[in-house]
């Protein structure tokens, strides 16, 4: 399994954006499929966002299509995910999961990061 820990989240008001970053120890990042994932209170978690371990492919939640971008970054082992145009109901804990192959399921997840977004 892969050590993830997620950074980034924070308070904004509707309308900004944060950047969330998901940092991977091993030696293997370049072989995992990565995800984000958000729950939010009283809530299931839910799939936000997901990218293949060739960073060819993406794929997203019908809820943030056109305002998050899922990214990463090989030489730092680093996924990211820019959110744009936030809303009150972004408002969740952020998680980051990983895959060694396929996009899911995963078994490797991060402690969370709070992203609150205020109307």
């Amino acid at each position: 399994q892969m050590q993830l820990a997620e950074s980034g989240g924070g308070l904004v008001q509707a309308g900004g954006s944060l950047r969330l970053s998901c940092a991977a120890s091993g030696p293997t990042f370049s072989r995992y499929a990565m995800a984000w994932f958000r729950q939010a209170p009283g809530k299931a978690r839910n799939f936000v966002a997901a990218v293949t371990w060739s960073g060819n492919s993406t794929y997203y939640a019908d809820s943030v299509k056109g305002r998050f971008t899922i990214s990463r970054e090989y030489a730092s082992n680093t996924m990211y995910l820019q959110m744009n145009t936030l809303k009150p109901e972004d408002t969740a804990i952020y998680y980051c999961a990983a895959n060694r192959g396929g996009l899911g399921p995963y078994d490797s997840w991060g402690q969370g990061t709070q992203v609150t977004v205020s109307s």
